[in-house]
């Protein structure tokens, strides 16, 4: 199974612009990445009027709708990161965005403007992303420096 990663950080942080550089840096050293992204502002994904809207209303408990490497799956109750973990297709790294309260380690993404605390208790950091220097015991990457996270990730997939 591949290794999980909390990206924990408040909205307006930079997530995914910084999720989006470490893909990049992990692709350049090998690793191949899978995303989970949790919502919690809700999602539009099927139109009403279209036929899997229509059966989903009619009472149906979950609808599919696949078109070539898109899945769109409708359901009434909201899925564990577990059930969403085990529909990926094979990767080295799955990098969740959200589901903070889940056993997997957590990485802290901080930027000192938003004037919000940390999004995650220090103690359960394996590392922070920061671009400011923070009391905590967990190492420190910087904010603007992906690739030097990417060398940390790699070390543990390796397990070096």
């Amino acid at each position: 199974m591949a290794e999980v990663y909390v990206f924990a950080a408040w909205s307006g942080t930079g997530k995914t612009a910084y999720l989006e550089k470490l893909i990049f840096c992990l692709g350049q050293l090998g690793l191949t990445a899978a995303v989970v992204k949790h919502d919690v502002h809700g999602l539009a994904l099927d139109r009403p009027g279209k036929d899997s809207r229509r059966l989903f209303q009619a009472g149906a408990e979950a609808t599919a709708v696949v078109c070539g490497g898109e899945v769109l799956l409708h359901r009434r109750d909201e899925p564990t990161l577990e059930e969403v973990l085990a529909l990926l297709p094979p990767a080295d790294l799955v990098l969740v965005e959200g589901f903070k309260a889940s056993c997997y380690p957590k990485i802290a993404i901080y930027r000192a403007a938003s004037g919000k605390p940390l999004a995650a208790e220090p103690e359960e950091c394996l590392a922070v992303v920061t671009d400011t220097v923070l009391d905590v015991s967990c190492p420190q990457f910087p904010l603007d420096e992906p690739a030097a996270l990417a060398a940390f990730l790699a070390a543990r997939h390796s397990g070096g």
